[in-house]
């Protein structure tokens, strides 16, 4: 094994601080349910009291969107983000903090040759080595890719994978602290350890931590998944249909080793929360009570009303609206149900397209509702969410394996992180499917 890690030069900063989500890295080892309840979404708190080791950390500050793991200026250990846009895990105290240098130390070798090492770096956070503030040198840091980085509104999972938390070395007493906790591990496989999702609606976002995770039960643990994928408009069913590509990647990298056996490790999720801009068509409407346009739909001042969550584009004679929907479509919403409030017999033809650059998904497909009450939001609800099979690849998903503190050699496959990874994929499908 390389005993130096290899330093490629790190990303180019330019996003601001608080744009940063959590990061790639982990941060839990062994100790991760000792962790409080994290401050999900929550700006740096625990920095403001902290703010002269700040000043020693050259400029480092902790990480604001952090999902799960030992929180900066709370716990011993913690996650900082870099002025240069990586993410700097602490190490932990031996054995778990050197092994976890040393497996990425031997993944990003430079010399290394192996093909199951080499292509185990496309499901990992990239390693720029280690990093050590100039007024505490002893102090170490895994300095890692920011997954997160690219997002606008990055939706963030953290999931630990296999049906054991603890390794083949942990005392009887270990072993007991880590089942007591969950003890559906060795049956469901997976674990939730914390989540936090953007909803386009409120322009806000959810946050679940451990507790939630342990909570979920054979009974309840798809639905607990699929939280993650609403967008509290709907369901993404695209990123859910990505993320099922990028496990299976992951689970193919697992039926062909035999070198290694992962314990306590995760998988983490991250997706685009702010969803494509979307141009909605509203034309052909007719009335068959012949009472003309409903006011509540085309009147100056309705329109008037709802103009900074519709953004009207064009408005013509024959009633035609043209709109860019996006958190304003709760509003949209509204404006129907205002407009059609009264029983009347009509036609509304919807015709959805994305404005995605290049055109990747133009939908000419119209919904024609007879309605008697004026509900369209189930008919909008199937245009905006459910897209098209051919969008779904090109969703902005990452999953990332994380947290490789109880890494060890093996010549047997490891089942455990196979029967999780299976069991994942299955719940996801059945949410795409239901």
């Amino acid at each position: 094994m390389a005993t130096e890690p290899p330093r490629p030069a790190p990303p180019a900063a330019g996003r601001p601080e608080g744009g940063c989500g959590r990061c790639a890295g982990g941060g839990r080892g062994e100790a991760e349910e000792a962790a409080a309840q994290p401050a999900l979404g929550a700006s740096a708190g625990p920095a403001a009291a902290a703010g002269g080791r700040r000043r020693g950390l050259n400029g480092c500050v902790p990480l604001s969107h952090q999902v799960a793991g030992h929180m900066y200026g709370k716990d011993k250990g913690g996650i900082l983000q870099h002025p240069d846009g990586t993410v700097l895990k602490q190490l932990q105290p031996p054995p778990r903090g050197p092994r976890e240098q040393e497996f990425y130390n031997k993944v990003y070798d430079s010399n290394c040759c192996d093909s199951i090492l080499l292509e185990l770096r496309e499901y990992l956070p990239k390693y720029f080595g280690v990093w050590s503030p100039p007024t505490a040198p002893n102090d170490t840091y895994l300095k890692l890719e920011d997954v997160t980085r690219k997002f606008n509104k990055p939706c963030i999972m953290d999931v630990k994978i296999g049906q054991k938390s603890y390794d083949p070395y942990a005392s009887a007493e270990k072993i007991q602290q880590q089942v007591s906790k969950y003890p559906l591990m060795e049956e469901i496989g997976f674990l939730v350890l914390g989540m936090r999702v953007y909803h386009v609606s409120s322009d806000s976002y959810e946050t679940q931590n451990q507790h939630y995770g342990r909570s979920l039960t054979k009974e309840t643990v798809k639905d607990g998944i699929s939280k993650f994928f609403h967008s509290g408009y709907c369901l993404r069913k695209d990123v859910i249909a990505a993320s099922i590509q990028k496990i299976e990647k992951i689970l193919e990298w697992f039926e062909g080793q035999k070198q290694l056996n992962f314990y306590a490790s995760s998988l983490l999720f991250v997706y685009e929360g702010l969803c494509q801009a979307t141009t909605m068509r509203l034309s052909d409407v007719t009335l068959a009570e012949k009472r003309g346009v409903p006011k509540g739909l085309l009147s100056g001042g309705d329109i008037l009303e709802y103009n900074n969550n519709i953004h009207v584009i064009n408005s013509t004679e024959n009633g035609k609206i043209e709109a860019s929907v996006s958190k304003g479509l709760s509003k949209f919403y509204a404006l129907h149900k205002k407009a059609y409030s009264k029983r009347h017999h009509s036609q509304l033809s919807l015709k959805v397209e994305n404005l995605e650059q290049g055109n990747v998904w133009k939908s000419s497909t119209c919904i024609t509702q007879e309605h008697l009450n004026g509900n369209v939001i189930p008919q909008l609800e199937k245009v905006f969410c459910h897209m098209p099979a051919e969008t779904k690849e090109s969703a902005n998903v990452e999953v990332r394996m994380i947290d490789f503190a109880h890494v060890f050699p093996s010549n047997t496959k490891d089942e455990g992180y196979i029967y999780g990874l299976k069991n994942l994929i299955t719940v996801l499908k059945n949410i795409l499917d239901n």
